[in-house]
């Protein structure tokens, strides 16, 4: 995967860009079993709805991931880089609209019956992890902050639209219930570039960088690792 780089990022800016691909060999998520199948219209009934509980938990905490982000970084003073967080933050509270609500959409499209009711509730250990994950780093600073925001921003765009496009193509869900997932599938681009042109700003180590985009990868792996693993008996499996 090549990450897209404003020129004027200069040599600094490609070398976080090069981390972090680095970080993701072997993790891009469109090459799990899980996401490979769910592209070939093999999972089956109960693991779109499973899915929808399980990623709700990371989507409901988005916005105070990214909250946490902006206000280490307006106390550290860097208001400019925050700035750019805040756009993600925006986008995620009300372009178009609340994305949990787009989201829920998409749990209902799936069979879940009462979304709202999943979140802290029925989630598996590695929703838990991919969550704590995420705050943690927000706690160690911006820079891994964003450089776990990085690792899936960056390849988002592609994973939003392969989900889009096999919802409808299998599973039959309609607009309405793709709707989170096309949303995604042009905002990502920006939001990872954001994130990238963060770390760009602020001066990043790319080891750091690297490093911390490895642990958000990990922990995303292991979340599709789960869905995997909680598969009924007799679902297909595509080899990896």
């Amino acid at each position: 995967m090549a990450i897209t780089l404003d020129t004027t990022a200069g040599s600094k800016g490609t070398a976080i860009a090069e981390a972090i691909e680095v970080a993701l060999v072997g993790r891009m998520l469109l090459t799990h079993p899980f996401y490979r199948r769910w592209e070939a219209g093999e999972l089956v009934p109960g693991e779109l709805d499973t899915y929808a509980r399980q990623y709700r938990s990371f989507e409901a905490a988005l916005p105070e991931i990214l909250s946490g982000v902006t206000r280490r970084l307006v106390a550290d003073g860097a208001a400019d880089v925050a700035d750019l967080v805040q756009r993600n933050l925006d986008d995620e509270l009300g372009h178009p609209e609340p994305h949990l609500a787009l989201f829920d959409r998409f749990a209902v499209a799936v069979s879940v019956q009462d979304p709202s009711t999943g979140a802290g509730t029925g989630v598996g250990p590695a929703a838990d992890a991919l969550v704590t994950t995420y705050t943690d780093l927000v706690e160690e600073g911006p820079v891994t902050a964003l450089s776990a925001l990085a690792a899936y921003e960056t390849q988002a765009s592609a994973i939003a639209a392969s989900k889009a496009e096999g919802l409808r193509r299998f599973y039959g869900i309609d607009d309405e219930g793709a709707a989170f997932w096309d949303v995604h599938a042009t905002m990502d681009a920006d939001h990872g570039e954001w994130a990238i042109d963060a770390l760009v700003q602020l001066k990043a180590d790319p080891e750091v960088v690297g490093k911390a985009a490895r642990r958000a990868a990990d922990a995303w792996w292991a979340f599709l690792d789960e869905r995997e693993a909680d598969a009924p008996v007799g679902a297909g499996s595509c080899a990896s």
